[in-house]
């Protein structure tokens, strides 16, 4: 079990892993994209779907069909757990390459969009203020890496969670004899 959860967390962390540092380090001195939280969570979604593709060859190559809830729980959040910390060595090097400019460009957007809306100057100045207090913690590492942790993680938690659901049916998806 140990090299199947390597196997795939190894692929899922490059799949999520690649295109995240690509997209930072590409667009670091632009503002953020407009659907960029969409594409981030898509790339996630698309790496951690190789649980459900585990959990299924576990549970037919290797069970004979059957896999109850909580081992396949198991081996879903353990290749959730290695992706996520490939995200994470991610972005710690797109951001070691790229420095922290980008904080500077999002809080730009984000008062942007709020004066979009009609903000006034106050409330302009309290989101600058309150970004810029964030990206004070968040330049320190012991802060950054649970931030990212709990970007990703999440996404691996739902996606075990409803891989373990269904394979745990041996009718749902059997596998091809013959």
């Amino acid at each position: 079990m140990l090299r199947t959860v390597l196997t795939y967390g190894i692929v899922a962390g490059l799949i999520v892993g690649i295109p995240s540092f690509a997209i930072t380090v590409l667009f670091a001195d632009r503002p953020p994209l407009p659907y960029g939280m969409a594409l981030g969570y898509l790339i996630m979604l698309i790496a951690l779907s190789t649980v459900f593709v585990a959990v299924k060859r576990r549970r037919d190559d290797q069970l004979g069909g059957v896999i109850r809830f909580w081992p396949g729980f198991g081996l879903g959040l353990a290749i959730s757990l290695i992706a996520s910390l490939f995200y994470i060595a991610a972005w710690e090097l797109a951001l070691s390459i790229t420095g922290t400019g980008f904080l500077a460009n999002y809080t730009e957007a984000m008062v942007a969009d709020a004066a979009k809306r009609g903000a006034g100057a106050a409330e302009l100045a309290g989101i600058r203020a309150e970004m810029d207090a964030f990206w004070v913690s968040y330049r320190n590492p012991l802060v950054r890496i649970p931030y990212s942790f709990i970007e990703i993680f999440p996404v691996g938690l739902l996606v075990s969670l409803v891989s373990a659901g269904l394979l745990r049916n041996p009718r749902f998806l059997p596998a091809r004899t013959g």
